[in-house]
């Protein structure tokens, strides 16, 4: 089995075939031979009082006691064997529960952390070019002498940007096939380039398209409304002249996708007159720690500016990534659902030592306890677990007022559902479980000391004998 499909190791799940008939098998032979041993010990009584019904008085006596223990054991062993069911039915719900619990709180985790994580798109900023001839001196040899030779050679230097207006709508799309999550990039910048040498006119204007893309289209570079093509195909130089003192204006436009992430690389080069806003249809935050000059915020986008009016040389990449909210309060239902098990014999207990309970009251009870936890656990993903706790704690409480026949027996249930289940419950859900814990704890304590003890707290006679 895929380790994401396994849950929790080593507890129960009976969404797995195998197990589940592991189980019932182990069960089925542990209940045959409680009912075998039953069955011996009341065989066993008769038999013996069969051969010694012809015995002394005080022998029948004793016979008679013993077949009324018989009777209570056999009462009592109901109500213990319906506990024991119910507790191990309700142990392999709540582990199923837990691993299926668990196993959506890490496919979430999952998914969120590939919503923002993977390729990004690094749009590098475009270079001016030219090419000038700088003379150079080397020795060479000739006919055994070594002569020095003055020479001249092609060196490529760079022209700065006048100005940069650059603006990029980032839409993330997340029903993408194979992918958790892909940005649409929709970019166009608009660059001015003016000319302040004295002896050069010839230029090259060098746009490479971004990095890290998965699909690009529509890849476009224009002066003044004119679309370029490039020397050689695959280069991205675009041979230009102007004159000295002239300006011209280059836009670049594209349309791509790629990672949930776009930065924009200016290669060192100084920035003159730059604006970069980027906008983006899902929470972001702005990477590299280059501080945005502006920043809005509204339901729909979130806008970020930079602008450098003077030169700026801006080291690292700076750009968006899309931001979620950090995942919290993980593993805690999981942790609730298995210790289920354990409140439900707590609160159980606390019943029985506070009321007369029947074999259908116990099986009523037992239902909706484990109802309520299966609600709590599916209502929890789509809402706080403390709110839906509180809103299922009311009807747990108005339903277990049915468990008793008069008023004060009702309110003895409260109080053994607000000890022994609410409390406990809210304990494991709070950030101070153990001072929760140890107030529920403290409260069944003083409760059954007050209910047997110092008789404060006394059901009516009719309900002591039932």
């Amino acid at each position: 089995m895929p380790p994401s499909n396994q849950g929790i190791p080593g507890l129960p799940d009976l969404t797995h075939p195998a197990e589940l008939i592991q189980f019932g098998s182990q069960g089925l032979k542990a209940f045959l031979v409680l009912v075998f041993l039953v069955l011996a010990l009341g065989v066993a009584i008769a038999l013996v009082s069969f051969a010694l019904r012809q015995q002394q008085p005080e022998t029948v006596i004793s016979l008679s006691e013993w077949s009324f223990r018989y009777s209570q054991l056999l009462r009592g062993l109901q109500h213990l064997t319906l506990v024991l069911v119910l507790l191990v039915v309700g142990f392999f719900l709540s582990a199923t529960l837990g691993n299926r619990y668990h196993h959506w709180e890490q496919a979430k985790v999952t998914q969120v952390a590939q919503s923002v994580a993977g390729d990004k798109l690094e749009q590098i900023a475009p270079q001016i070019s030219y090419v000038i001839q700088e003379p150079f001196t080397y020795d060479t040899q000739v006919n055994g002498k070594i002569i020095k030779v003055n020479d001249k050679r092609e060196v490529k230097r760079l022209l700065s940007l006048a100005s940069s207006q650059v603006q990029v709508k980032l839409e993330q799309n997340v029903d993408v096939q194979g992918r958790s999550a892909v940005y649409r990039v929709d970019y166009g910048a608009d660059y001015q380039v003016v000319n302040r040498l004295n002896d050069i006119k010839s230029f090259f204007f060098e746009a490479p398209p971004p990095d890290g893309y998965s699909l690009l289209a529509n890849y476009k570079v224009e002066r003044s409304g004119t679309r370029l093509e490039p020397l050689n195909p695959g280069e991205y130089r675009y041979a230009f002249n102007l004159q000295p003192g002239e300006q011209t204006n280059f836009r670049v436009t594209y349309q791509a996708q790629s990672g949930p992430r776009w930065v924009y690389n200016a290669t060192g080069q100084m920035l003159t007159n730059f604006r970069l806003t980027a906008i983006a249809n899902t929470p972001v935050e702005f990477a590299s720690g280059i501080v945005p000059t502006e920043i809005k915020a509204d339901r729909n986008s979130t806008q970020y500016t930079w602008i450098f009016k003077d030169n700026v040389s801006v080291k690292n990449p700076f750009g968006v990534f899309t931001n979620t909210a950090p995942i919290r309060n993980t593993g805690i239902i999981p942790r609730l659902l298995l210790l289920t098990p354990a409140i439900f014999l707590w609160w159980i207990l606390l019943l029985y030592l506070s009321l007369p309970m029947s074999l259908k009251n116990v099986a009523i009870a037992s239902g909706i306890f484990f109802a309520c936890m299966l609600t709590l656990t599916y209502l929890s993903r789509f809402m706080n677990a403390e709110l839906a706790w509180t809103m299922i704690s009311l009807i747990f409480l108005t339903l277990s007022w049915g468990l008793g026949l008069n008023r004060s027996a009702s309110l003895a249930a409260i109080i053994c559902t607000i000890a022994g289940a609410v409390l406990p419950v809210f304990g494991l859900l709070v950030p101070f479980s153990g001072l929760t814990l140890s107030v529920a704890g403290l409260l069944s304590a003083v409760w059954l000391a007050v209910r047997h003890w110092y008789g404060w707290y006394s059901l009516p006679i009719e309900d002591r004998a039932k």
